[in-house]
Protein backbone atom coordinates (compact mmCIF):
# COMPACT_ATOMS: atom_id res chain seq x y z
CA UNK A 1 0.00 0.00 0.00
CA UNK A 2 1.14 3.72 -0.58
CA UNK A 3 2.49 5.36 2.12
CA UNK A 4 0.02 8.06 3.09
CA UNK A 5 1.96 9.56 5.66
CA UNK A 6 3.88 12.22 3.71
CA UNK A 7 0.44 13.41 1.45
CA UNK A 8 -2.11 16.75 2.64
CA UNK A 9 -4.89 15.45 5.07
CA UNK A 10 -6.97 16.51 1.95
CA UNK A 11 -5.35 14.33 -0.62
CA UNK A 12 -5.62 11.62 2.00
CA UNK A 13 -9.35 12.15 2.70
CA UNK A 14 -9.48 11.49 -1.65
CA UNK A 15 -7.29 9.08 -1.77
CA UNK A 16 -8.91 6.77 1.06
CA UNK A 17 -12.75 7.38 -0.07
CA UNK A 18 -12.12 6.47 -3.80
CA UNK A 19 -11.30 2.55 -5.27
CA UNK A 20 -8.26 1.97 -6.61
CA UNK A 21 -9.21 0.54 -9.49
CA UNK A 22 -11.80 3.53 -10.71
CA UNK A 23 -10.57 6.78 -11.63
CA UNK A 24 -12.81 9.28 -10.41
CA UNK A 25 -15.39 11.34 -12.73
CA UNK A 26 -14.99 14.67 -13.38
CA UNK A 27 -18.41 15.53 -11.79
CA UNK A 28 -17.68 13.55 -8.80
CA UNK A 29 -14.33 15.48 -8.89
CA UNK A 30 -16.83 18.83 -9.24
CA UNK A 31 -18.76 17.82 -6.37
CA UNK A 32 -15.99 16.82 -4.27
CA UNK A 33 -14.21 20.06 -4.62
CA UNK A 34 -17.48 21.99 -4.26
CA UNK A 35 -18.15 19.87 -0.91
CA UNK A 36 -14.76 20.98 0.54
CA UNK A 37 -15.67 24.71 -0.74
CA UNK A 38 -18.19 24.32 1.97
CA UNK A 39 -16.58 23.10 4.37
CA UNK A 40 -14.13 26.13 4.18
CA UNK A 41 -17.03 28.75 4.06
CA UNK A 42 -18.84 26.95 7.53
CA UNK A 43 -15.45 27.04 8.74
CA UNK A 44 -14.99 30.80 8.26
CA UNK A 45 -19.06 31.84 9.20
CA UNK A 46 -19.45 29.43 12.42
CA UNK A 47 -16.72 31.10 14.56
CA UNK A 48 -18.14 34.69 13.59
CA UNK A 49 -21.92 33.40 14.99
CA UNK A 50 -20.09 32.50 17.44
CA UNK A 51 -18.56 35.79 18.70
CA UNK A 52 -21.96 37.37 17.71
CA UNK A 53 -23.84 34.89 19.89
CA UNK A 54 -21.44 35.67 22.79
CA UNK A 55 -21.50 39.64 22.01
CA UNK A 56 -25.39 39.79 22.54
CA UNK A 57 -26.05 39.58 26.39
CA UNK A 58 -23.37 42.60 26.70
CA UNK A 59 -24.88 44.42 23.72
CA UNK A 60 -28.63 44.08 25.12
CA UNK A 61 -27.22 45.47 28.60
CA UNK A 62 -25.84 48.58 26.61
CA UNK A 63 -29.21 49.21 24.52
CA UNK A 64 -30.73 48.93 28.17
CA UNK A 65 -28.29 51.38 30.26
CA UNK A 66 -28.23 53.74 27.08
CA UNK A 67 -32.33 53.81 27.17
CA UNK A 68 -32.26 54.35 30.94
CA UNK A 69 -29.67 57.35 30.84
CA UNK A 70 -31.77 58.83 28.30
CA UNK A 71 -35.12 58.35 30.45
CA UNK A 72 -33.58 60.86 32.75
CA UNK A 73 -35.63 63.89 33.06
CA UNK A 74 -38.36 62.66 31.33
CA UNK A 75 -41.78 61.43 32.33
CA UNK A 76 -41.18 57.62 32.70
CA UNK A 77 -43.35 55.31 34.80
CA UNK A 78 -41.32 53.87 37.99
CA UNK A 79 -42.57 50.60 39.49
CA UNK A 80 -44.79 51.43 42.15
CA UNK A 81 -44.12 52.08 46.12
CA UNK A 82 -44.96 49.68 48.99
CA UNK A 83 -47.39 51.66 50.81
CA UNK A 84 -47.30 52.16 54.64
CA UNK A 85 -50.75 51.50 56.43
CA UNK A 86 -51.42 54.65 59.22
CA UNK A 87 -54.71 54.03 59.55
CA UNK A 88 -55.04 53.33 63.56
CA UNK A 89 -51.26 53.81 64.09
CA UNK A 90 -50.96 53.03 67.73
CA UNK A 91 -47.95 53.00 70.49
CA UNK A 92 -46.94 49.45 69.61
CA UNK A 93 -47.83 49.81 65.66
CA UNK A 94 -45.27 52.63 65.48
CA UNK A 95 -42.86 50.92 67.70
CA UNK A 96 -42.34 48.23 65.39
CA UNK A 97 -42.32 49.88 62.43
CA UNK A 98 -39.79 52.57 64.14
CA UNK A 99 -37.83 49.01 65.11
CA UNK A 100 -38.03 47.56 61.17
CA UNK A 101 -36.81 51.05 59.61
CA UNK A 102 -34.06 51.83 62.55
CA UNK A 103 -31.13 50.05 60.41
CA UNK A 104 -31.29 52.50 57.27
CA UNK A 105 -31.92 55.53 59.92
CA UNK A 106 -29.41 58.25 60.16
CA UNK A 107 -28.48 61.79 62.19
CA UNK A 108 -29.77 64.96 60.04
CA UNK A 109 -29.84 68.51 62.04
CA UNK A 110 -29.26 66.40 65.59
CA UNK A 111 -32.57 64.55 65.17
CA UNK A 112 -32.35 60.16 63.57
CA UNK A 113 -34.35 59.60 60.30
CA UNK A 114 -35.34 56.72 58.63
CA UNK A 115 -37.37 56.63 55.20
CA UNK A 116 -40.41 55.22 54.83
CA UNK A 117 -40.98 52.76 51.46
CA UNK A 118 -43.64 54.82 50.32
CA UNK A 119 -41.65 58.26 50.78
CA UNK A 120 -42.63 58.99 54.41
CA UNK A 121 -40.52 59.94 57.43
CA UNK A 122 -39.84 58.24 60.79
CA UNK A 123 -38.50 60.93 63.30
CA UNK A 124 -37.17 59.18 66.54
CA UNK A 125 -36.69 59.63 69.95
CA UNK A 126 -33.32 59.49 70.14
CA UNK A 127 -30.92 61.25 71.69
CA UNK A 128 -27.72 61.44 69.34
CA UNK A 129 -24.98 62.44 71.72
CA UNK A 130 -26.15 59.56 74.51
CA UNK A 131 -26.37 57.10 71.08
CA UNK A 132 -23.32 57.81 69.86
CA UNK A 133 -21.00 58.16 73.09
CA UNK A 134 -22.62 54.18 74.22
CA UNK A 135 -22.04 52.94 70.64
CA UNK A 136 -18.66 54.46 70.62
CA UNK A 137 -17.32 52.88 73.80
CA UNK A 138 -18.60 49.25 72.89
CA UNK A 139 -16.94 49.88 69.80
CA UNK A 140 -13.58 51.12 70.82
CA UNK A 141 -13.05 48.20 73.65
CA UNK A 142 -14.23 45.95 70.73
CA UNK A 143 -16.72 43.74 73.17
CA UNK A 144 -17.78 40.63 72.20
CA UNK A 145 -21.64 41.35 72.89
CA UNK A 146 -22.96 44.68 74.22
CA UNK A 147 -26.92 45.89 74.45
CA UNK A 148 -27.64 49.33 75.70
CA UNK A 149 -30.99 51.12 76.30
CA UNK A 150 -32.28 53.75 77.64
CA UNK A 151 -35.75 55.41 78.38
CA UNK A 152 -37.16 58.71 79.94
CA UNK A 153 -39.27 57.46 83.03
CA UNK A 154 -42.22 60.05 82.83
CA UNK A 155 -43.10 59.38 78.91
CA UNK A 156 -41.41 56.08 78.25
CA UNK A 157 -39.46 57.86 74.75
CA UNK A 158 -37.09 55.70 73.85
CA UNK A 159 -33.54 57.80 74.16
CA UNK A 160 -30.74 55.05 73.07
CA UNK A 161 -30.83 51.66 71.82
CA UNK A 162 -27.33 50.23 70.86
CA UNK A 163 -26.50 46.65 69.95
CA UNK A 164 -22.68 45.99 68.81
CA UNK A 165 -20.71 42.51 68.28
CA UNK A 166 -17.60 41.78 67.14
CA UNK A 167 -18.41 38.39 66.70
CA UNK A 168 -21.74 38.58 65.00
CA UNK A 169 -23.03 41.44 63.36
CA UNK A 170 -26.25 39.73 62.82
CA UNK A 171 -27.15 39.62 66.14
CA UNK A 172 -27.30 43.39 66.81
CA UNK A 173 -30.36 43.64 65.35
CA UNK A 174 -32.44 41.80 67.81
CA UNK A 175 -30.62 42.15 70.53
CA UNK A 176 -32.14 44.84 72.39
CA UNK A 177 -35.71 42.57 72.23
CA UNK A 178 -33.83 38.70 72.93
CA UNK A 179 -33.97 37.28 76.31
CA UNK A 180 -31.06 37.11 78.63
CA UNK A 181 -30.27 35.58 82.17
CA UNK A 182 -31.43 38.02 84.89
CA UNK A 183 -28.88 37.22 86.79
CA UNK A 184 -28.99 39.95 90.61
CA UNK A 185 -31.35 42.37 88.71
CA UNK A 186 -33.80 39.87 90.20
CA UNK A 187 -32.94 40.98 93.58
CA UNK A 188 -34.99 44.43 92.58
CA UNK A 189 -37.86 42.05 92.63
CA UNK A 190 -37.45 40.36 95.52
CA UNK A 191 -36.69 43.04 97.47
CA UNK A 192 -39.84 44.67 96.47
CA UNK A 193 -41.93 41.72 98.05
CA UNK A 194 -40.14 41.96 100.44
CA UNK A 195 -41.20 45.33 101.51
CA UNK A 196 -45.26 44.65 100.66
CA UNK A 197 -45.51 42.32 103.27
CA UNK A 198 -44.18 45.17 105.54
CA UNK A 199 -41.93 42.98 107.62
CA UNK A 200 -38.69 44.07 106.47
CA UNK A 201 -37.47 47.57 105.67
CA UNK A 202 -34.57 48.67 103.91
CA UNK A 203 -32.60 49.49 107.33
CA UNK A 204 -33.93 46.40 108.84
CA UNK A 205 -30.76 44.06 110.17
CA UNK A 206 -30.64 40.84 108.19
CA UNK A 207 -28.49 37.88 109.50
CA UNK A 208 -26.84 35.26 107.04
CA UNK A 209 -23.99 32.80 106.58
CA UNK A 210 -21.70 32.53 103.65
CA UNK A 211 -19.68 34.74 101.55
CA UNK A 212 -21.68 37.48 100.11
CA UNK A 213 -21.32 35.87 96.30
CA UNK A 214 -21.74 32.48 97.14
CA UNK A 215 -23.71 30.03 94.62
CA UNK A 216 -24.46 27.39 97.04
CA UNK A 217 -27.87 27.68 99.66
CA UNK A 218 -26.47 24.53 101.74
CA UNK A 219 -24.12 27.37 103.57
CA UNK A 220 -26.77 30.03 103.80
CA UNK A 221 -28.18 28.82 107.09
CA UNK A 222 -27.86 30.82 110.11
CA UNK A 223 -27.45 29.46 113.52
CA UNK A 224 -29.01 30.74 116.07
CA UNK A 225 -26.86 29.48 118.67
CA UNK A 226 -24.17 31.51 117.37
CA UNK A 227 -24.20 34.96 116.31
CA UNK A 228 -23.00 35.29 112.78
CA UNK A 229 -23.03 37.90 110.02
CA UNK A 230 -25.75 40.50 109.55
CA UNK A 231 -26.36 43.57 106.95
CA UNK A 232 -28.79 46.51 106.57
CA UNK A 233 -30.98 45.18 103.35
CA UNK A 234 -29.94 48.43 101.67
CA UNK A 235 -26.26 48.01 102.19
CA UNK A 236 -26.78 44.22 101.22
CA UNK A 237 -28.73 45.15 98.12
CA UNK A 238 -25.54 47.49 96.83
CA UNK A 239 -23.44 44.97 97.43
CA UNK A 240 -25.61 42.50 95.92
CA UNK A 241 -25.46 39.89 98.72
CA UNK A 242 -26.61 36.65 97.31
CA UNK A 243 -27.27 34.60 100.86
CA UNK A 244 -29.50 37.36 102.49
CA UNK A 245 -31.29 37.80 98.91
CA UNK A 246 -32.12 33.89 98.89
CA UNK A 247 -33.14 33.75 102.37
CA UNK A 248 -35.31 36.68 102.34
CA UNK A 249 -37.41 34.91 99.25
CA UNK A 250 -37.60 31.59 101.27
CA UNK A 251 -38.09 33.23 104.56
CA UNK A 252 -39.89 36.18 104.16
CA UNK A 253 -41.56 36.55 101.21
CA UNK A 254 -41.99 32.96 100.24
CA UNK A 255 -42.96 31.02 96.45
CA UNK A 256 -46.35 32.69 95.55
CA UNK A 257 -45.69 36.35 96.85
CA UNK A 258 -42.16 35.97 94.85
CA UNK A 259 -43.81 34.53 91.35
CA UNK A 260 -47.07 36.79 91.61
CA UNK A 261 -44.79 39.70 92.25
CA UNK A 262 -42.49 38.75 89.05
CA UNK A 263 -45.53 38.28 87.08
CA UNK A 264 -46.79 41.61 88.16
CA UNK A 265 -43.08 43.16 86.49
CA UNK A 266 -44.25 41.30 83.07
CA UNK A 267 -42.60 38.11 83.24
CA UNK A 268 -44.78 35.04 81.67
CA UNK A 269 -46.66 37.30 79.40
CA UNK A 270 -46.92 39.57 76.34
CA UNK A 271 -46.17 42.79 77.59
CA UNK A 272 -45.24 44.75 74.96
CA UNK A 273 -47.84 43.28 72.24
CA UNK A 274 -46.58 43.79 68.44
CA UNK A 275 -43.04 44.71 69.07
CA UNK A 276 -39.94 42.30 68.36
CA UNK A 277 -39.66 42.18 72.27
CA UNK A 278 -40.16 38.55 73.37
CA UNK A 279 -41.86 37.41 76.73
CA UNK A 280 -39.54 37.77 79.79
CA UNK A 281 -39.85 34.38 81.42
CA UNK A 282 -39.55 33.13 85.17
CA UNK A 283 -40.56 29.47 85.95
CA UNK A 284 -41.73 28.55 89.00
CA UNK A 285 -39.12 27.15 91.65
CA UNK A 286 -40.14 23.77 92.64
CA UNK A 287 -37.65 23.64 95.85
CA UNK A 288 -36.70 25.52 98.85
CA UNK A 289 -33.46 25.59 96.86
CA UNK A 290 -35.00 26.85 93.73
CA UNK A 291 -37.36 29.45 95.46
CA UNK A 292 -33.57 30.69 97.45
CA UNK A 293 -31.49 30.63 94.00
CA UNK A 294 -34.50 32.87 92.38
CA UNK A 295 -34.80 35.33 95.18
CA UNK A 296 -30.72 36.04 94.59
CA UNK A 297 -30.39 35.97 90.83
CA UNK A 298 -28.97 32.49 90.36
CA UNK A 299 -32.10 31.29 88.80
CA UNK A 300 -30.73 30.80 85.25
CA UNK A 301 -34.14 29.88 83.82
CA UNK A 302 -35.52 33.71 84.66
CA UNK A 303 -34.88 35.56 81.39
CA UNK A 304 -35.71 39.40 80.18
CA UNK A 305 -34.73 41.47 77.68
CA UNK A 306 -32.92 44.71 78.24
CA UNK A 307 -35.61 47.08 76.94
CA UNK A 308 -37.86 45.22 79.54
CA UNK A 309 -35.07 45.79 82.30
CA UNK A 310 -34.64 49.72 81.38
CA UNK A 311 -38.85 49.92 81.26
CA UNK A 312 -38.86 48.35 84.78
CA UNK A 313 -35.85 51.12 85.98
CA UNK A 314 -38.13 53.35 84.79
CA UNK A 315 -41.18 52.60 86.17
CA UNK A 316 -39.74 52.74 89.53
CA UNK A 317 -38.20 56.27 88.81
CA UNK A 318 -42.02 57.36 88.06
CA UNK A 319 -43.47 56.71 91.42
CA UNK A 320 -44.27 52.84 90.01
CA UNK A 321 -45.84 53.49 87.04
CA UNK A 322 -44.38 52.02 83.94
CA UNK A 323 -45.39 54.05 80.65
CA UNK A 324 -44.96 52.28 77.07
CA UNK A 325 -41.78 52.65 75.69
CA UNK A 326 -41.67 54.78 72.62
CA UNK A 327 -39.05 54.51 69.76
CA UNK A 328 -41.16 56.89 67.29
CA UNK A 329 -41.16 60.75 68.17
CA UNK A 330 -43.41 61.10 64.91
CA UNK A 331 -43.74 59.81 61.52
CA UNK A 332 -45.22 61.80 58.18
CA UNK A 333 -46.52 60.16 55.58
CA UNK A 334 -45.00 60.90 51.74
CA UNK A 335 -46.59 63.88 51.80
CA UNK A 336 -45.19 65.48 54.94
CA UNK A 337 -48.36 65.00 56.74
CA UNK A 338 -47.89 64.08 60.37
CA UNK A 339 -49.97 60.80 60.92
CA UNK A 340 -48.43 59.95 64.49
CA UNK A 341 -47.30 61.83 67.20
CA UNK A 342 -45.41 60.20 70.12
CA UNK A 343 -48.08 61.03 73.64
CA UNK A 344 -46.98 59.53 77.07
CA UNK A 345 -49.68 56.47 77.51
CA UNK A 346 -49.12 54.66 81.32
CA UNK A 347 -49.27 50.79 81.42
CA UNK A 348 -49.86 50.01 84.40
CA UNK A 349 -48.74 50.53 88.42
CA UNK A 350 -45.97 47.85 89.15
CA UNK A 351 -45.64 49.11 92.91
CA UNK A 352 -47.05 52.16 95.36
CA UNK A 353 -44.79 55.45 94.99
CA UNK A 354 -44.08 54.27 99.00
CA UNK A 355 -42.53 51.21 97.92
CA UNK A 356 -40.19 53.14 94.90
CA UNK A 357 -39.04 55.15 97.37
CA UNK A 358 -37.90 52.53 99.44
CA UNK A 359 -36.23 51.02 96.68
CA UNK A 360 -34.38 53.92 95.63
CA UNK A 361 -32.84 54.24 99.39
CA UNK A 362 -31.45 50.78 98.55
CA UNK A 363 -30.36 51.06 94.76
CA UNK A 364 -28.38 54.25 95.64
CA UNK A 365 -25.95 52.32 97.81
CA UNK A 366 -24.66 49.91 94.93
CA UNK A 367 -22.82 53.44 93.53
CA UNK A 368 -22.24 54.79 96.87
CA UNK A 369 -20.63 52.03 98.57
CA UNK A 370 -21.51 48.63 96.24
CA UNK A 371 -20.85 46.41 93.78
CA UNK A 372 -20.06 50.21 91.14
CA UNK A 373 -18.44 52.35 93.43
CA UNK A 374 -15.19 52.26 91.85
CA UNK A 375 -16.45 52.73 88.50
CA UNK A 376 -17.86 56.01 89.55
CA UNK A 377 -15.29 57.16 92.01
CA UNK A 378 -12.09 58.50 90.58
CA UNK A 379 -8.16 57.24 92.28
CA UNK A 380 -9.16 59.51 95.20
CA UNK A 381 -12.50 58.26 95.93
CA UNK A 382 -14.05 61.24 94.72
CA UNK A 383 -17.22 61.22 93.07
CA UNK A 384 -17.44 61.15 88.80
CA UNK A 385 -20.78 62.57 89.03
CA UNK A 386 -20.99 64.59 92.01
CA UNK A 387 -24.14 66.01 90.99
CA UNK A 388 -26.29 63.50 89.97
CA UNK A 389 -27.82 60.56 92.62
CA UNK A 390 -27.73 57.49 90.72
CA UNK A 391 -30.01 54.52 91.72
CA UNK A 392 -28.57 51.24 90.92
CA UNK A 393 -28.40 47.30 90.26
CA UNK A 394 -25.50 45.53 89.11
CA UNK A 395 -26.13 41.59 87.62
CA UNK A 396 -23.33 39.08 87.05
CA UNK A 397 -24.21 35.76 85.48
CA UNK A 398 -22.87 32.61 82.75
CA UNK A 399 -24.79 31.96 79.77
CA UNK A 400 -24.94 29.93 77.09
CA UNK A 401 -26.58 31.95 74.55
CA UNK A 402 -24.49 33.81 73.18
CA UNK A 403 -21.61 32.42 75.29
CA UNK A 404 -19.81 34.00 77.67
CA UNK A 405 -20.02 35.70 81.18
CA UNK A 406 -23.15 38.17 80.94
CA UNK A 407 -22.19 41.87 83.15
CA UNK A 408 -25.62 44.03 83.80
CA UNK A 409 -26.12 47.51 85.00
CA UNK A 410 -29.17 49.25 85.04
CA UNK A 411 -29.99 52.38 86.97
CA UNK A 412 -31.74 55.76 87.06
CA UNK A 413 -31.11 59.59 87.45
CA UNK A 414 -31.52 61.50 89.14
CA UNK A 415 -33.36 60.17 92.27
CA UNK A 416 -34.87 63.29 93.06
CA UNK A 417 -36.00 63.64 89.61
CA UNK A 418 -35.40 61.18 87.27
CA UNK A 419 -34.57 62.34 83.77
CA UNK A 420 -32.83 59.03 82.58
CA UNK A 421 -33.17 54.82 82.83
CA UNK A 422 -31.09 52.76 81.64
CA UNK A 423 -29.28 49.32 80.98
CA UNK A 424 -26.12 47.73 79.60
CA UNK A 425 -25.16 44.21 79.13
CA UNK A 426 -21.99 43.76 78.40
CA UNK A 427 -21.08 39.45 77.42
CA UNK A 428 -17.87 38.92 77.95
CA UNK A 429 -15.66 35.16 76.77
CA UNK A 430 -12.39 34.49 77.71
CA UNK A 431 -10.49 37.93 77.62
CA UNK A 432 -12.55 40.47 79.18
CA UNK A 433 -13.23 43.91 77.38
CA UNK A 434 -15.13 45.71 79.71
CA UNK A 435 -17.89 45.12 82.48
CA UNK A 436 -21.51 46.72 81.57
CA UNK A 437 -20.82 49.20 84.52
CA UNK A 438 -18.09 51.17 82.13
CA UNK A 439 -20.81 51.58 79.76
CA UNK A 440 -23.46 53.31 82.03
CA UNK A 441 -20.68 55.72 83.90
CA UNK A 442 -20.12 57.06 80.13
CA UNK A 443 -23.88 57.01 79.10
CA UNK A 444 -24.69 59.07 82.45
CA UNK A 445 -21.88 61.21 82.18
CA UNK A 446 -22.76 62.02 78.41
CA UNK A 447 -25.94 62.78 79.27
CA UNK A 448 -25.71 64.62 82.13
CA UNK A 449 -22.55 66.61 80.75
Amino acid sequence: MQDLKHMSKKKRLIRLNVPRQEEPSTDACKKLTESGADRKRLRLILPILAVLLAAYPVFNLLVTAKNALSSVGRNVATPAKKTVSYKDLDTWQSFQLAADMLPSSRFEAEQLLAPLPDGGTIVYSIDEELQQRVTRVMEEYKVPYGVFVAIEPKTGRVLAIAGHSTLDQSWERNSCYNLYPMASLFKIITATAALEQKKVSPETVFAFNGKLTSENPKYWYVNARRKGQEMPLSVAMGKSVNPVFGRLASDVVGKDSLVSCAERFGFNQTLFPGTPVIPSKAATPLTDDALKLMGAGLGREVKISPLHVAALMAAIANDGVMMAPSLAQEIRNNRGETVFVQKPRQMKRLVAPEISGQLARMLSTTVNSGTSRKAFHDRRGRPMLASVNIAAKTGSIDGKDPAGHYSWFAAYAPIEDPQIALVALVINQNKWRIKATHVGEKALEAFFK
